[in-house]
């Protein structure tokens, strides 16, 4: 669609080329030609987005500090909630069609009973499909992956070689992005992004893994999952990472290299944690985590405030008990 076209799906003014033209949405770290790139803030403008022709979602408070003349801009009361309405336009329609034709697939594929399986989906050599899986439309399984029964594959998913999917786990669900009304009220941003799993991966039973709101959610080579563990949207999981159960990981978090991390950690978003680290079973993972290492944090809770005084006391123990000591000798 042309720029001209946006203003009858959502309320945004237009500040550039009016003819320019548009076909989807994409992230301000891999911006691509011809589309939406949403920010939050101008100091997410980077060189990437110089050098390709796209369009530039922005909060109208920040128009008066934008310069540039080669950009084209949409400015919103509300770029965020507008952004959320993109997402419903540019969602995919997936296919409820079962195309599902064992003669389709190579003869060293097997398959268990009542398989859903829809459009343009690939699977490679000797890969086993259990029972009651479904899997969406352009889904690729990678040769001798194994798909437990119950498992869900949802549309777009990449699964490499040699990896394992356990019974009930949902790969591909739709991320817990949401905008917060004026009248209280939820609006849900849809997740166009997919999730990549890698070669090697094994990922327990009845896990969650949630598709990228725009780009994908990916766990790399090497990773293992135990069961009831949810990785959240836009999340990327290092090599050889260990993940225990019942561990949560919020949105956009950046997981490190051959990391560790035990049973019921909580990791809060935007959080990158550096290779080689260990997290203590039952810790909240709230700062990034720079150098390798051991890290426990764990802490009763109470009121907001009250815990960041007791925590900045906490951090100062080690200080205090060194001068006390000075001061006896």
């Amino acid at each position: 669609m042309k720029l001209s076209d946006l203003p009858k799906i959502i309320d945004i003014r237009i500040k550039g080329d009016s003819n320019f033209e548009v076909s989807n949405l994409s992230s301000p770290n891999n911006p691509q030609k011809n589309t939406i790139v949403y920010l939050d803030s101008i100091k997410k403008i980077n060189k990437k987005i110089f050098s390709i022709p796209v369009v530039i979602l922005l909060d109208e408070k920040f128009e008066d500090q934008l310069k540039e003349l080669n950009l084209n801009y949409i400015f919103a009361k509300n770029a965020k909630l507008e952004f959320a309405k993109l997402t419903h336009y540019f969602k995919r329609n997936v296919s409820n069609i079962n195309t599902f034709d064992i003669e389709n697939y190579h003869e060293t594929v097997t398959f268990g009973k009542n398989i859903f399986v829809g459009n343009n989906v690939k699977i490679g050599r000797n890969a086993v499909i259990q029972s009651n899986v479904v899997i969406e439309d352009d889904v690729i399984i990678g040769a001798n992956s194994h798909i437990s029964n119950n498992a869900i594959l949802m549309h777009g998913v990449m699964i490499g070689d040699n990896s394992k999917i356990g019974p009930g786990s949902i790969i591909g669900s739709e991320g817990f992005g949401n905008v917060l009304l004026s009248n209280s009220t939820w609006f849900h941003i849809c997740h166009l992004g997919s999730v990549e799993i890698g070669n090697n991966v094994s990922i327990g039973s009845n896990c969650t893994i949630d598709r990228g709101t725009i780009e994908n959610t990916i766990i790399q080579d090497g990773v293992i999952i135990d069961n009831l563990v949810h990785i959240a949207h836009n999340v990327n999981i290092g090599e050889n990472t260990a993940i225990a159960a019942k561990v949560g990981i919020a949105g956009s978090c950046n997981i490190g290299k051959r990391n560790m991390i035990g049973g019921m950690v909580g990791i809060v978003d935007h959080i990158k944690t550096t290779d080689d680290v260990v997290i203590s079973a039952t810790s909240t993972v709230n700062k990034d985590l720079k150098e390798p290492g051991v890290y426990t944090g764990i802490m009763p809770i109470s009121k907001h405030l009250n815990w960041k005084r007791i925590a900045l006391w906490i951090t100062k123990l080690d200080k205090i008990a060194k001068l006390i000591n000075f001061k006896k000798n």
